[in-house]
């Protein structure tokens, strides 16, 4: 599988809602992968979800509409940061 470690386009999303305890971070881990979508994802200390991924903006915008179908029921907000690429992730993870 081809990743996208060194693109133009970079995410930084928030989700809140009942995104813990779902397999939400082991998910989007899978979602990212089989998109080639590098970075992580982590849950927060109140509550919440984070992730930081990188790849082409179409690539992105499917990977945020994956993770949607999988999780709509959970998910009560969303906050998505588009930044150009940092190009510092070297694959996707989960974070602690």
């Amino acid at each position: 599988m081809k990743t996208f470690c060194n693109m133009e386009k970079q995410i930084h999303v928030f989700y809140t809602g009942m995104v813990q305890g779902v397999g939400f971070r082991f998910t989007t881990e899978d979602i990212a992968k089989d998109l080639g979508v590098c970075g992580w994802v982590k849950n927060l200390a109140l509550g919440g979800v984070e992730i930081m991924a990188q790849a082409p903006e179409d690539v992105l915008k499917e990977f945020l509409s994956r993770i949607n179908q999988h999780f709509s029921h959970y998910i009560r907000d969303v906050d998505i940061q588009w930044f150009p690429a940092s190009n510092e992730f070297k694959k996707f993870s989960i974070e602690l």
